[in-house]
């Protein structure tokens, strides 16, 4: 865990509001024919119609949250799906706690 990098990809309102919808995808998102969301994740094509931004600018915040290990990332054909890291996010928390 780089915590110099997640609070650099945290600092963006959208990131941010993206790792809140995912937290609980049922009630942000509808429901999609790739499996159950909080398994796989959510498509993002449904990511990018919530966040209302162009396609590349939500797949750009992805990969930040990708590369930052707040999201997980599921290929499935031509199909991508993103999720929270919960394991990161619990280090993170843990860090906060303890180390600040």
């Amino acid at each position: 865990m780089d915590p110099l990098l997640i609070f650099k990809a945290l600092s963006n309102e959208t990131r941010l509001q993206i790792l809140e919808w995912l937290k609980d995808p049922e009630k942000h998102f509808p429901p999609q024919e790739g499996g159950d969301c909080r398994k796989i994740g959510v498509c993002v094509s449904h990511i990018h119609e919530k966040a209302g931004l162009s396609q590349s600018t939500v797949s750009q915040y992805l990969l930040t949250l990708q590369r930052a290990g707040l999201l997980e990332v599921y290929r499935y054909g031509q199909w991508t799906y993103y999720k929270r890291n919960e394991q990161t996010l619990k280090e993170l928390s843990r860090f906060i706690g303890e180390e600040l």
